[in-house]
């Protein structure tokens, strides 16, 4: 992409923030009463008056409301609470009455347990110190785009973001992007967890985050992951090998007896919530994987599946019934999909 960088372009920069709600230009920062008002009493006008919205308690406040055609490039947030699950993500395209995007903040940057930091350093995703919440996923739009954060706390919480975008022609044969969140807790014995299912249209799946809460003693990864493709009913097209084959390690990340943790542009794990005890129960792992240079497309519909396998006596497979959340990101050409009720507060809690 750098070859870009020496292009001219037929493209204008725009940029949402608290300081510039309408994302107009040359409207930054104009706020004589904002949320730092009192900080900035001695200097006026253009000095951070506004750097934050705070959303109340059970309260959905707009971050973005864009009326032109083009695309976002880049979304930072961070919140004051470290409010993780309780608050969640929407993000709606060209009118359309439900999200594109309906995800908890933390989920769909990958750190379901964010009050224990985690950098994570990745092509589409970044989650920097402290909780410096970036995306880099190309999200385009033909007329609207609007964010939206709820707050199913049950206090109030500072939202400080900047949504950064281009004011430009999109391609006709451009797709939406989306994002889905579920979590089953426990996983009933026997079953298969779902990533995605219901997904009609045309495009691409390139991206899946999951939080893996082990309640089992032993190794939990030897679930081979699925995607059904256009059609498939019994069996998948892309069938593989293991959880941990999956997100590009191998066998069961242990180095020395010990999980190595791992970040790298594509795909990643980090532990959550211990120091030690490698195989013991009760234990968290974040996992994502990129499919930024092998999307895995489809022309009519996606199915995608992974098992919770772990080891028992004789050698034999243990059905698990973990603690599983996910994030799927993929694009297409329909916003028509409709998405499973996302859990409640209570149910999507780290406990």
């Amino acid at each position: 992409m750098l070859h870009n960088l020496t292009l001219k372009q037929d493209i204008e920069t725009f940029s949402v923030s608290p300081e510039n709600l309408t994302g107009e230009k040359g409207k930054g920062g104009m706020a004589t009463e904002g949320s730092a008002s009192w900080a900035a009493r001695d200097l006026g006008q253009g000095w951070k008056v506004n750097p934050y919205l705070v959303v109340g308690a059970h309260e959905t406040v707009t971050l973005a409301d864009i009326h032109t055609q083009g695309a976002i490039k880049h979304f930072w947030i961070t919140d004051s609470a470290a409010a993780g699950r309780q608050l969640i993500l929407r993000i709606y395209f060209d009118g359309h009455e439900n999200p594109a995007v309906e995800v908890p903040l933390s989920d769909f940057f990958c750190n379901a347990n964010y009050t224990e930091y985690r950098q994570l350093t990745s092509l589409p995703i970044c989650f920097n110190p402290k909780r410096g919440m970036n995306c880099y996923f190309e999200m385009p739009f033909f007329s609207s785009c609007r964010f939206t954060v709820e707050n199913r706390g049950e206090g109030a919480c500072n939202v400080y973001y900047q949504i950064d975008g281009e004011k430009k022609t999109v391609s006709p044969d451009s797709l939406y992007f989306h994002a889905q969140f579920r979590r089953v807790n426990p996983l009933p014995y026997k079953e298969v967890y779902t990533i995605l299912d219901g997904i009609r249209g045309r495009g691409q799946y390139v991206g899946t985050y999951m939080n893996w809460g082990v309640k089992s003693n032993g190794w939990w990864g030897e679930g081979e992951i699925k995607f059904y493709i256009d059609g498939d009913a019994d069996f998948p097209t892309v069938c593989g090998t293991g959880t941990e084959d999956y997100f590009c390690g191998a066998y069961n990340f242990d180095v020395d007896g010990q999980y190595r943790e791992f970040c790298t542009p594509y795909t990643g794990m980090y532990k959550v919530g211990f120091t030690d005890g490698t195989y013991r129960s009760q234990r968290y792992f974040n996992l994502y994987r990129w499919h930024i240079t092998d999307p895995v497309y489809f022309k009519e519909d996606l199915r995608v599946t992974i098992q919770a396998l772990g080891w028992r006596s004789g050698g034999r497979y243990h059905p698990l019934q973990d603690d599983i959340s996910s994030v799927a990101y993929w694009y297409s050409d329909t916003l028509d999909d409709v998405y499973p009720a996302l859990p409640s507060a209570d149910e999507m809690e780290m406990v």
